[in-house]
């Protein structure tokens, strides 16, 4: 009896190690490929850092790629191509990553979303962390935009698919101007209260015999529309399908 339960208890712990090491094992322990050498050693240790803190909490690999000769390939297809080769993915090989490749010889730029990163950080996701960290990439300030790059991309996976994490409303500033407002509403209604009812309106020292005023009216004469053209963008979003058959979003731009 007491072999047979030793026996089980090891069963036990064989199961939950097992399930501990297969959840973290394919978590990746590089996420910084910085081939255009953009980057000191010292920054790519705390991108490396922050990478891991960061993909931690969402189960994701937030990959920095960087290269300054893409062999003759376009910008999207040479990441397709490092996603199929190196196969990052914080859960399994090719799973879930997300990653911004910088082709230093093009000047281009191209954020990339796979699996549970597709979902969270779709094309509109994307565009908007592009938008963002694009002039940190023309001024050459690339760790700031690489790390702005990782937490922006963690803050916007805690929102749902669908719901636009840039709305007014989910804005911390927005949220306590409403608050101070309200808290101003409530303090006025109580300081009106608390002096008493006023009688005196606009008539009562108003001899409605002796006016000469009968009537008011407002009249509405003409209502103008003055539209504006939104301008057009060469950049855009839009994602794709790696030739080991791998599906992202994405959203590429020039810097």
């Amino acid at each position: 009896m007491r072999k047979r339960l030793l026996t089980g208890i090891i069963m036990v712990i064989s199961l939950f190690t097992f399930g501990f090491f297969q959840s973290h094992v394919f978590a990746s322990t590089q996420h910084v490929y910085d081939y255009a050498n953009l980057l000191t050693s010292t920054e790519v240790k705390q991108l490396e850092n922050l990478a891991a803190e960061l993909g931690a909490e969402r189960e994701t690999d937030f990959i920095i790629l960087t290269t300054d000769n893409t062999d003759g390939k376009d910008v999207v297809q040479y990441m397709e191509d490092f996603y199929d080769d190196m196969a990052p993915g914080y859960d399994k090989p090719h799973g879930n990553t997300a990653i911004l490749t910088v082709d230093m010889e093009h000047r281009d730029v191209y954020l990339a979303g796979f699996y549970k990163a597709k979902e969270y950080l779709d094309d509109s996701r994307l565009e908007s962390i592009r938008e963002k960290i694009t002039p940190d990439l023309t001024e050459g300030n690339y760790y700031d935009a690489f790390a702005s790059f990782m937490e922006l991309s963690h803050d916007y996976m805690g929102y749902p698919p669908g719901v636009n994490p840039n709305n007014i409303f989910f804005q911390w500033w927005f949220q306590i101007g409403v608050s101070l407002i309200i808290a101003a509403g409530v303090v006025g209604m109580m300081l009106y209260n608390s002096g008493g009812k006023v009688t005196v309106n606009e008539r009562t020292y108003l001899n409605s015999k002796a006016s000469k005023i009968n009537q008011q009216r407002d009249q509405y004469i003409r209502k103008t529309v003055t539209k504006h053209k939104r301008p057009s963008s060469n950049n855009g979003g839009g994602g794709g399908v790696t030739g080991g058959g791998h599906s992202h979003s994405g959203s590429r731009g020039s810097f």
